[in-house]
């Protein structure tokens, strides 16, 4: 009873807090996209990302007040506002997303996910992103693709016009190389090489990458971890249930060169840059078996 009890005090007050701020800002998204003045425009994004900002942290502070989730946040570098940052992760769970807001919300600019189209239908949480420029991808499995090849690429024509709405304000854009959650049944189908890992995709990190280009300051390698036995759903979190979540964050320079290609059209580089991919997954998978070692000894 105590557990349903906390989920629903916890999904009152995240809803409440999202009815304050969800007016505000669309009067905001809706004023910078009828008054095309470049300077009032920026005002209109800064607000509405300070609005965003101030709604995470609230929300961070509801969890604390009401859950006893353990977030340890690790990480190897000085973070700042005013910078521009790509951020890839491992992703396994709806509760990755509030690690993030933990890890990053104020220490960073506010972060823009690459959401599936389907979100813009959630009530509130879709209009909030689309005030936000989240940019909605959809995606074609290989049957749709061979009867409709046209749609080829869609995805990462979105990426790439995304991008150049975010030149003109310092901006975190996270981008989850696995393209979707992992899960044994997943693992197994893939054959991924990995062991706590999907198989990572370079395409849409690629387009960022050249979209962003000098305006990026360096890439956030977060690696995810969650000690319990189950990876836990959104449920286990708003009810109280998850104990401790570990958020490891790496900061790392990005050579010159893998911004210099192009990965459309140039298959050479298209296969450096696959490798370089792999390489930092691989990485990332020895860093998760160092993690649950650490957890399994303590």
């Amino acid at each position: 009873m105590l557990k349903v009890l906390t989920a629903v005090a916890v999904c009152v007050l995240v809803l409440v807090n999202t009815l304050i701020g969800i007016g505000p800002m669309l009067v905001l998204a809706l004023l910078r996209l009828v008054i095309p003045i470049k300077a009032f425009q920026r005002f209109c994004a800064s607000a509405v990302m300070w609005i965003a900002e101030s709604w995470a942290e609230i929300n961070k502070g509801i969890f604390a007040l009401l859950t006893p989730t353990q977030w340890d946040i690790r990480c190897d570098a000085a973070l700042h506002r005013d910078h521009s940052y790509l951020v890839v992760s491992n992703h396994q769970s709806w509760v990755d997303i509030p690690a993030l807001v933990q890890a990053f919300n104020r220490r960073t600019p506010y972060f823009k996910f690459f959401l599936k189209k389907e979100l813009i239908w959630v009530p509130f949480l879709g209009l909030a992103f689309w005030a936000l420029d989240y940019p909605f991808m959809k995606r074609y499995s290989k049957a749709h693709l061979e009867k409709h090849p046209e749609d080829k690429g869609k995805d990462l024509e979105i990426t790439k016009q995304t991008c150049k709405k975010f030149k003109d304000l310092p901006v975190t854009v996270v981008n989850y190389l696995e393209g979707t959650r992992f899960t044994p049944a997943k693992h197994a189908a893939q054959g991924s090489p990995y062991r706590y890992l999907l198989k990572p995709k370079s395409g849409g990190i690629a387009f960022v990458m050249a979209a962003l280009g000098e305006q990026m300051n360096s890439l956030l390698d977060v690696t995810i971890v969650y000690p319990q036995a189950k990876t836990p759903g959104f449920w286990a979190l708003i009810s109280g249930q998850v104990d401790r979540v570990i958020v490891d964050i790496r900061a790392r320079t990005i050579e010159h060169r893998l911004f210099a290609g192009d990965y459309e059209n140039d298959e050479a580089f298209r296969a450096q840059f696959q490798t370089w991919v792999n390489e930092l997954w691989a990485e990332k998978d020895q860093r998760i078996a160092e993690i649950r070692k650490e957890i399994t000894q303590s």
